[in-house]
């Protein structure tokens, strides 16, 4: 599983060849994922051809000048990629990640656990509406 997540030097890590070229990556064997502006990675590894997307409002410019579509949704997945638009999507990534690894009773007990007080039901169940059609 490779996660990449967003930062503020995100589109100049998407613009260093050597960097980008030390990635091997390869969604046949594993899942990947990206949060915010970690979609534009994904896209310049071309692990988006023809893929919408998801991502943050800043990164969104990006990702659809590198060719990607992108959703106005917060979790979108195809096989073993799959992406998040905004930081609080991450929970999304989250239950996606584990319902593929250790399937939908394990991803739903670790999101109970992290989940706010008097919320945990609620927040469970919003996950897995949102991650399930995907797994």
């Amino acid at each position: 599983m490779v996660l990449f997540g967003s930062g503020i030097y995100t589109r100049d890590i998407a613009l260093d060849g050597p960097i980008l070229e030390r990635l091997t990556l390869d969604p046949a064997k594993q899942l990947i994922g990206a949060q915010c502006s970690g979609t534009l990675l994904l896209a310049t590894l071309g692990l988006l051809n023809s893929v919408p997307a998801c991502t943050d409002l800043t990164t969104k410019p990006w990702v659809i000048d590198a060719g990607v579509a992108v959703l106005n949704q917060p979790f979108f997945a195809k096989g073993n990629v799959a992406t998040a638009g905004g930081c609080m999507a991450s929970q999304y990534l989250a239950t996606w990640v584990i319902a593929k690894l250790a399937g939908t009773v394990e991803a739903e007990s670790a999101i109970h656990y992290v989940a706010p007080v008097g919320e945990k039901e609620a927040t469970v169940e919003r996950s897995l509406s949102i991650v399930r059609p995907y797994l």
